[in-house]
């Protein structure tokens, strides 16, 4: 079956699918890695070295496409729209459909899914941050589309793309600025998300003080609120935030 204007879609292709090899002709090996290992172990808040690389697995297909309810966009509009490889992209389909059989992911699924990397806190707050700054259209819920768009930023995008992306993530309400409360929530969100049982133990006025710190550092005109222009720029002179852009280089 072809999409409309024959274009071949993501779930339609065998490609993609995983169950044609285009190199061999055979089918892919059995090996199975949930999405919650192979995939959002790739956000901002989670430690890129410990991703494996495509080559070091495929994924097992256990949905029949038939249950497939959200059918992405063919496979060759999301290599011109993201930075991914034909290959990245089929890897990446199978595990998002693997815990994602529908084709979507709302918010609560979501929240399930992250909070199993974070069994000692609560990672919920975090998680919703985290789950508004991939549904760019606001319906509610992520399709693969805007996975692997987000994705792309973060893994593939210039400095300024990934650093745009995170002034999104940090902006809750999407007014184009940054306020002490907006920061001040994000920062308690990760500390609830460490748990109350790390070493050494965080103390309660630390999220305050990460806040103070954040906006003496980025509020360059002292109005009380950060610009996406005083972000990138501020981040740009900070060495240790452009490392630590550069390790997200070659996850995938």
């Amino acid at each position: 079956m072809r999409s409309q204007g024959g274009r071949e879609s993501l779930s339609e292709s065998r490609d993609l699918d995983g169950s044609y090899d285009q190199l061999t002709g055979n089918p892919p090996g059995q090996t199975k890695k949930a999405l919650k290992q192979r995939l959002l172990k790739l956000l901002p808040c989670c430690g890129p070295q410990s991703i494996p690389s495509v080559s070091e697995s495929n994924v097992e297909d256990e949905f029949e496409l038939s249950t497939v309810c959200h059918r992405p966009e063919g496979l060759e509009q999301l290599q011109e729209q993201t930075k991914f490889s034909r290959k990245e992209l089929q890897v990446l389909y199978r595990g998002f459909k693997n815990e994602c059989p529908t084709g979507l992911v709302n918010e609560e699924n979501f929240k399930q899914i992250y909070s199993q990397f974070f069994p000692q806190g609560d990672s919920g707050t975090y998680a919703t941050f985290l789950f508004n700054a991939f549904d760019t259209d606001r319906d509610g819920s992520i399709s693969f589309e805007d996975f692997v768009a987000g994705l792309s930023v973060i893994l593939r995008g210039t400095i300024d793309d990934r650093l745009s992306w995170a002034f999104n993530l940090y902006d809750l309400n999407k007014d184009g600025c940054i306020t002490k409360e907006e920061m001040l929530d994000i920062m308690k969100s990760i500390y609830d998300m460490m748990g109350k049982y790390t070493y050494p133990a965080m103390r309660e006025e630390a999220p305050q003080e990460h806040v103070e710190n954040f906006f003496q550092k980025m509020d360059r005109n002292k109005d009380g609120v950060v610009t996406i222009e005083e972000f990138i720029e501020s981040c740009q002179k900070d060495e240790n935030i452009m490392r630590s852009m550069q390790l997200f280089d070659n996850v995938i």
